[in-house]
């Protein structure tokens, strides 16, 4: 049977019109689950708008029933303890989530625009773009506390977007939480009905696209400055700690693929 996965190339789409650029994780059978080649395909999606003089601003949005489930753990959480120490972490390399936002030249805006599910590394992506419009009753969780690993970067981006009490929350119990609670809680900008929320981000795109680029550019430069600052320093604390070597860890990413209650956890 011929595999329905895309290819490397259609992992994530670009298109462009009248200024907006739309960039669309493109693997909805798998509810757009980061693979390392999904990253990198990603990166070059983003460094295509950033040096594309046709496009001022971007719309990230997810094909299919969700946003993102986050990483694929099959691939990046089950390597061996011999890959985890070479790429120094469950990250292939070059395929970092975080550095994404840290390689532009030109400095445009991106609007996340969520559905579905958002959760894990999915969060985290949506958590680094410039703006958030999400669509009603999408869904959102901290993956990782659950699964051995820190929750610390989430909870940083969410403290920076201004939300200190509920980041903790979230990144302590790993709950879901809904788009209702991240507007509410000043996580995100906007929250449109189902089915509108992509016509809400486009809206909101065009509003930026009508001012001057260099004025936009420097807003957003400066911003994303103090947001890789807020990760560095998480990233500073919690990498020494080198969780994704612990047999809480293992233990986890072996439940999720085998389909079961994780535990017991031992702490160590």
């Amino acid at each position: 049977m011929p595999s329905t996965e895309p290819s490397t190339a259609n992992l994530v789409l670009y298109a462009v019109k009248d200024q907006i650029a739309t960039i669309t994780l493109n693997r909805p059978e798998k509810l757009n689950a980061f693979s390392d080649e999904m990253v990198r395909a990603l990166a070059d999606a983003l460094r295509r708008f950033d040096v594309d003089a046709e496009a001022q601003v971007a719309v990230l949005r997810g094909e299919g029933r969700a946003f993102s489930s986050g990483a694929d753990v099959r691939q990046r959480q089950m390597r061996t303890r011999e890959e985890f120490e070479q790429h120094g972490g469950p990250q292939g390399w070059g395929a970092h989530a975080s550095d994404l936002f840290s390689r532009a030249v030109n400095w445009k805006p991106v609007i996340a625009a969520p559905h579905g599910y958002a959760i894990g590394m999915g969060l985290g992506l949506v958590l680094s773009c410039d703006l958030i419009c999400a669509a009603a009753g999408a869904k959102f969780q901290i993956t990782e506390t659950k699964r051995g690993l820190a929750g610390s970067r989430y909870w940083a981006l969410m403290r920076f977007r201004g939300a200190a009490s509920f980041a903790t929350e979230a990144a302590l119990t790993g709950r879901f939480f809904t788009a209702e609670e991240g507007l509410e809680q000043r996580i995100f900008d906007r929250v449109a009905p189902q089915g509108a929320h992509l016509d809400e981000a486009y809206k909101l795109a065009r509003e930026i696209a009508d001012n001057p680029p260099l004025s936009v550019r420097a807003t957003v430069r400066t911003r994303r400055w103090y947001m890789e600052q807020a990760e560095r320093e998480a990233y500073l604390q919690t990498n020494p700690l080198k969780l994704h070597l612990t047999e809480d860890f293992r233990e986890s990413a072996r439940a999720f693929v085998e389909k079961r209650k994780a535990g017991p956890f031992k702490g160590r």
